[in-house]
């Protein structure tokens, strides 16, 4: 047994604690919320305020985990040659794929059948340290120049003629371009292709580089400017380019004849795939948080720290806690076992849900839920150095 405690930086724990813990709030609400199966919650025209930011505040947790993937990435290879760190990442993200097909879609639908696979961020996790592998064998700097590319460069896509049909339609669909597509295997099995991959690889490639920024000895006052001034920029970059409207989005900004409903329009850039104006308007904000967090070192020992370092097991666990719940509301609700079959959800009817403080309440009763677990394997995890733990 080993003691000893791995450097951390306590800024990101609390980061991906904070971003875990939100995240939790989207999948609720697409189990729970009465509309989520019916309508669009980022929909000025139909949507109210509320539900508006429910969904939107979400959008900050899947950019800034991929990107402090990167990082922690960056930071573990300090411990390895480069040929081992490198070979690490290709075998760590080639079993977040399979893990993705099989335990997370499985938890996600509790079809056991797998009639409907859904690939999501870890998918595109997955797929983005296998290339983050292969890159950073060669180079950093391949991986500061594939980062900026991709980052920076992914939305000319938007611009060009694609393939409508065929296995060249899919594998564009699947490295650049999803918006949620569905891609038949058989009469019986489809895939769900919601996380376009390389626009997420650029995200965790800037992420790898900046991981220079966190190693024990670079000045802490140093990363904080450089963190607050990268943050800004991309924040006055977000703004400027949905101002204008052109690049940087797979569709223009919706222009709609009230206030309100232009500030909503303003902030729905797209997710799906993750454009240009996405990347700002999340990361901008994150980097900014990096910041400010740095103050609290002390706090390694608080609930989003110890959420923000066993970020793997808390996600697999709350997709199983939610659907257990979702089971259980779905047979309190009066529904016949003839209705449980679903797609893509299992025990979720289109017609079932609550209103959004039910959400709220079933959100923060899973997350409490999940502190007392997660403690536990982050205290194994300290205490303990088996090989297969530096997989989850």
């Amino acid at each position: 047994m080993n003691t000893t405690s791995p450097y951390r930086v306590a800024s990101i724990d609390v980061l991906r604690g904070l971003v875990m813990v939100i995240m939790a709030l989207d999948h609720t609400r697409d189990f729970f919320h009465r509309t989520a199966m019916t309508a669009d919650p980022l929909n000025p025209a139909t949507t109210t305020t509320m539900l508006y930011f429910t969904r939107w505040i979400t959008h900050f947790c899947a950019p800034t985990f991929v990107f402090l993937s990167g990082v922690s990435a960056f930071l573990a290879a300090q411990k390895k040659t480069k040929q081992e760190a490198a070979l690490f990442l290709i075998k760590r993200g080639l079993w977040l794929v399979v893990v993705e097909v099989t335990v997370i879609t499985l938890g996600l639908t509790f079809n056991p059948f797998f009639n409907f696979v859904i690939l999501q961020v870890i998918w595109a996790i997955g797929w983005s340290m296998v290339i983050l592998g292969l890159l950073s064998w060669w180079s950093w700097h391949a991986v500061l120049v594939a980062g900026l590319l991709l980052f920076f460069g992914h939305n000319v896509v938007d611009y060009m003629k694609l393939p409508a049909e065929g296995p060249a339609s899919v594998m564009w669909l699947l490295l650049f371009t999803s918006r949620g597509g569905i891609v038949p295997l058989n009469a019986t099995h489809l895939i769900g292709a919601f996380y376009a991959i390389l626009p997420w690889t650029g995200i965790m490639l800037l992420g790898y580089c900046m991981g220079r920024w966190f190693t024990r000895d670079f000045p802490v006052e140093k990363r904080k400017q450089r963190l607050i001034i990268t943050g800004t920029a991309l924040i006055a970059m977000f703004v400027l380019l949905r101002w204008a409207n052109g690049y940087g989005n797979p569709v223009p900004r919706k222009i709609y004849p009230d206030l309100w409903s232009n500030v909503l329009s303003f902030l729905d850039a797209s997710k799906y795939p993750p454009s240009l104006q996405f990347a700002g308007m999340t990361l901008g904000p994150a980097l900014l948080a990096l910041a400010a967090f740095e103050k609290l070192q002390q706090a390694k020992n608080s609930v989003l720290a110890i959420y923000g370092r066993v970020p793997f097991f808390y996600y697999v666990l709350h997709f199983y806690l939610l659907h257990i719940v979702l089971a259980i509301a779905f047979f309190v609700a009066g529904y016949h076992p003839a209705q449980i079959v679903q797609i893509p959800f299992w025990f979720r009817p289109a017609d079932f849900g609550y209103a959004l403080p039910g959400v709220y309440l079933v959100w923060a009763a899973v997350v409490l839920a999940l502190y007392r677990p997660c403690r536990w394997f982050d205290r194994y995890r300290a205490t303990h150095r088996q090989w297969w733990l530096s997989y989850l």
